[in-house]
Order: structure tokens, then sequence, then C-alpha cells
């Protein structure tokens, strides 16, 4: 099947197939005489594999180290279930990252008038201005958001 068809079946953008073979992610697909790629069922459910993968939050890099634990029948699957339980780990770490976002926002939106007037609480933490006593005395004199380190994510 053509780049167009595996992208079908297997859920991934021809860009993206094209892009993982070029990090080597998967091997290139063979070629037709007019130099077309073809894809076999194989690829196609190595790009499956891939998609579920990168769907579960899985780095690129572990994503290739999960392709080749399943290429592997003489894996043990506690290398396996390992890294699954690290990802777990980075995911409940993010979440709390995320809860923590959306709680300082929560807050700082409770203390904004949302009027027409220009103190808008929101802006002045992600300003770093100092807040007023009360504020200051919630959150031991800083902002709510400095410190909070943010979740990088991939695209």
């Amino acid at each position: 099947m053509n780049i167009g068809e595996a992208s079908a079946a297997s859920g991934v953008s021809a860009k993206m197939i094209r892009y993982y073979e070029e990090i080597g992610l998967i091997s290139p697909a063979g070629r037709t005489a007019s130099n077309y790629r073809v894809y076999d069922a194989d690829s196609v459910n190595r790009l499956r594999f891939v998609r579920r993968s990168r769907k579960l939050g899985f780095s690129l890099e572990e994503t290739e180290r999960l392709l080749k634990l399943w290429d592997d029948k003489e894996r043990a699957s506690a290398e396996v279930k390992a890294l699954a339980l690290h990802h777990v780990e980075e995911l409940e770490t993010k979440i709390a990252e995320m809860q923590a976002m959306r709680d300082t926002l929560s807050h700082l939106a409770e203390r904004c008038q949302g009027n027409d007037r220009p103190n808008c609480p929101i802006l002045a933490d992600l300003e770093g201005r100092p807040l007023r006593k009360k504020h200051r005395r919630e959150t031991g004199g800083q902002g709510l958001l400095r410190g909070l380190t943010l979740p990088l994510w991939e695209g």
C-alpha cells in the first residue's frame, strides 16, 4: 500500500510517517520503480504501535525503546513494566503540576474584579509586582506562580 493508504490504516499522518522514517524510528519503506513508498502489513502494525505509544505520552526515545522490546521475543516483561511505571510517575508529576497551575490561576481569577479598571492580580502576579498585605500573608510573600515548575510538552 502507498503512504496515503498506510496513513489511513494506521492513523498516522503521511507527514509523520516520513518523519519517523527520517529519524529512524521505523524502517524506510520499500520503493516502487517510480520511487513511491510501499508499506506492508508489518509496517502498518509498527505505525499503529508508535501512534498508541505517543498517544499515551511516551517520548520518541521511549517509543523507540518499546519498539525494540516489542521486537525482542526474548525480552523480560519486567523491563517493559519498569518503563511503563516510570512513565506513570512522570505523568503523575505533570498532573500535580497542572493541578497546581489550575489552582493558582483559579485563585488569581477569583481575586480579579473583571471590570473596567486596570488593576488585575493575574497580571500583577505574572509581572512579579508586590502584592497587597493580605495576599502576601497567604502566599508567604511571593506571587503564586513564582517557583512553580511548568511541564515541558513534546509536540
